[in-house]
């Protein structure tokens, strides 16, 4: 099933129209943030409500240091990157004490306080009016105006690296104590583990990614705004891990395909789109509670 999903996000430029070449570069981002947020909900058990700050803030990077100061496209990236990851550093020795319901209610206040900052810091941000005329990131690292393909497959590869990252990392001794650290905390540091130290690491290498995929999205859309770190935000990528299955990476993935699609073809069709979203997303939840991957995963075993 992982291969066929391959196959179709390598072979789908080849047959598509540049709409849904662009809609696939978005599930690619976006699937690359659900990825970072699996590392925190689904290997550690940590539920985060503000894992869009950190995509937002590395957007907004590219956007001031290439619209204002006229950095080189290496720059933008290294800086947004490492901006991105250092504010989760940061907030990561806040949220790491705390778990269950306070560290999902930290989260959201972190994330809600770097939207408000979006929003007021005008001579930055640019307030509601947002950051636009980003230059594209191949135009920017001077390779020409190449189209949406080009792009696609560079966004692509960064999603077939980050996933090769992360698995290797979930599957790694270190990853093994954070599931330990999921299923029972208190055992975990009766056995001597610094169950603190690799919550924070956690959440830092999460923060990461995500900022990552903030680079790719503002070179992708042009357009920095505060939409990208709200509430609203973060609670479509909470949806996308649950959706397509948690504890995964490859789930999340697929989430984000479920969401991004079904949000930019329904919307085309009905205003209610949100309607008929959440009523896929509760029979989803009824019908595979542990996500459409893991019930396709256990479906094959039983055939098996």
């Amino acid at each position: 099933m992982a291969s066929v999903l391959a196959l179709l996000l390598v072979a789908g430029p080849l047959v598509l129209g540049s709409y849904w070449v662009g809609l696939l570069t978005q599930v690619v981002i976006l699937a690359i943030l659900a990825m970072s947020l699996d590392v925190l909900l689904g290997y550690t058990g940590l539920p985060s409500l503000g894992h869009a700050a950190f995509f937002g803030v590395a957007a907004y990077a590219v956007a001031v240091l290439s619209t204002t100061y006229h950095a080189g496209v290496w720059t933008c990236v290294a800086a947004a990157v490492l901006i991105g990851t250092g504010l989760a550093a940061a907030f990561g020795l806040i949220v790491s004490h705390v778990r269950d319901v306070y560290f999902l209610m930290i989260t959201l206040a972190l994330g809600m306080i770097l939207w408000g900052l979006s929003f007021r810091w005008i001579p930055v941000t640019g307030g509601d009016n947002g950051i636009s005329g980003i230059p594209t990131l191949l135009g920017h690292a001077g390779l020409g105006a190449a189209g949406p393909a080009a792009f696609y497959y560079v966004a692509l590869l960064v999603l077939a690296a980050c996933g090769a990252l992360l698995a290797r990392l979930v599957r790694s001794p270190f990853g093994l104590t954070l599931r330990g650290i999921r299923e029972n905390e208190s055992r975990m540091k009766s056995l001597g583990v610094n169950t603190w130290l690799h919550c924070y690491l956690s959440y830092v290498i999460a923060g990461a990614c995500a900022s990552v995929a903030g680079v790719l999205w503002a070179y992708y859309n042009g357009f920095v705004s505060p939409t990208y770190l709200d509430l609203t935000a973060s609670s479509e990528l909470f949806l996308m891990v649950t959706l397509g299955g948690p504890a995964t990476l490859v789930g999340p993935v697929l989430g984000a395909g479920i969401i991004v699609l079904l949000k930019n073809v329904m919307s085309a069709y009905t205003a209610r789109w949100l309607l008929i979203l959440g009523i896929v997303y509760i029979a989803a939840i009824f019908a595979a509670p542990q996500g459409i991957w893991n019930l396709g995963r256990r479906s094959g075993r039983a055939r098996a």
